[in-house]
């Protein structure tokens, strides 16, 4: 056996999960921050097999999913543009905007929208369309902003005066403090985000331990992971002794990627951000430095994001914060499926109600 297989071995699983059932002596309401593990938890199996006492809620870890209905409307004003592509990750095409259109009506309509697999490849773009303005829609958590920032180093050392980027990425730590303030929330401990964690390591979830006395716990996505990390929790409840452990530490270092943040803070920094469901984040968006102005798509096409209201009817912003199950939504199964999506927590593969449908229903 492998050490990756050694991840998903059955008769570990087994008695972890054993142990998890004789030691638990309270109620446990964990919550994971990353759209990876919710899929994780729902393929694996896991769910139905925990005790009774432990819910599993589903968090804000879905950038698609937290993409605000108010960002969406920009990227269809800009869709709408004479002279001008968007370069945007496939995930972002079917997120509902305003009165049900998205990206992919657009460009059924001739809005020029072409499918990327990395920033790199808007460049591309715009090095091919000298006489176009490629705006690549920057979405997504501190796992992807490094790599849009050293894009747009790339993109200046060639001067490329065509290419922009819609800066709408967000910071996972100040989510957190968000649902931590909000009593109705009812978190007890955290399964915090693997991939996210590779760059920002351990220090900036400490508040969540030395403030809210909350554990959380930086894990990866085999069983085994999970069922070590859920252990790790009930143990530091039971101890009163609440701490941030890294788990994961074949991929996770305790401090994290400082090239990667370097990388990100000399070509952002932080803002207040909207989060669909949740509203406005102090300090939880990244925009553009002075230095980096001219490939800010935001200042310089004159993009105005509007206050919009929610989509009637869709309770995403409700799963995303726990305090509903993707089944208790009135439209779920219904109205709402992967093949018509009424919120964005039904289109994108790592979002709740998605995993929910497909692997619950």
């Amino acid at each position: 056996m492998n050490v990756a297989e050694s991840f998903r071995d059955p008769a570990l699983c087994k008695g972890l999960l054993e142990r998890l059932h004789a030691e638990l002596e309270q109620p446990l309401r964990f919550m994971e921050v990353c759209g990876t593990h919710t899929v994780a938890i729902f393929q694996s199996g896991l769910r139905p097999l925990l005790p009774e006492g432990i819910t599993h809620l589903s968090g804000p870890g879905c950038p698609v999913c937290v993409t605000h209905e108010s960002e969406v409307a920009a990227f269809l004003d800009l869709a709408g543009r004479d002279g001008v592509i968007l370069a945007t990750f496939g995930d972002l095409m079917r997120v509902p905007g305003p009165k049900g259109r998205n990206l992919k009506l657009a460009q059924a309509q001739g809005a020029r929208i072409e499918i990327v697999y990395s920033p790199v490849d808007a460049i591309q773009l715009a090095v091919s369309h000298p006489n176009d303005t490629v705006v690549f829609l920057g979405v997504g958590f501190e796992t992807t902003a490094p790599t849009v920032a050293g894009t747009v180093m790339m993109a200046k050392q060639q001067g490329l005066a065509n290419f922009k980027v819609l800066s709408f990425h967000k910071l996972v730590p100040p989510a957190l403090k968000v649902l931590l303030d909000d009593p109705e929330c009812a978190i007890d401990s955290f399964l915090l985000p693997g991939h996210v964690s590779t760059i920002l390591g351990m220090e900036p979830y400490q508040f969540v331990a030395e403030q809210y006395k909350t554990p959380g716990v930086i894990t990866g996505f085999d069983p085994v992971d999970i069922l070590e990390s859920l252990l790790i929790m009930v143990e530091q409840r039971k101890r009163q002794d609440y701490r941030i452990v890294n788990q994961y530490r074949r991929a996770v270092s305790d401090t994290g990627n400082a090239r990667a943040r370097e990388v990100m803070f000399s070509v952002f920094e932080t803002s207040d951000a909207l989060w669909r469901g949740v509203g406005r984040i102090p300090g939880s968006g990244l925009v553009f430095r002075e230095a980096y102005a001219e490939f800010d798509a935001l200042q310089t096409l004159d993009i105005a994001v509007q206050e919009t209201p929610p989509t009637p009817g869709c309770k995403c912003g409700e799963v995303l914060k726990g305090k509903m199950q993707p089944g208790d939504c009135p439209l779920f199964g219904k109205g709402c499926t992967p093949a018509k999506p009424v919120g964005p927590c039904m289109v994108s593969t790592e979002g709740s109600c998605a995993a929910y449908y497909k692997y619950s229903v």
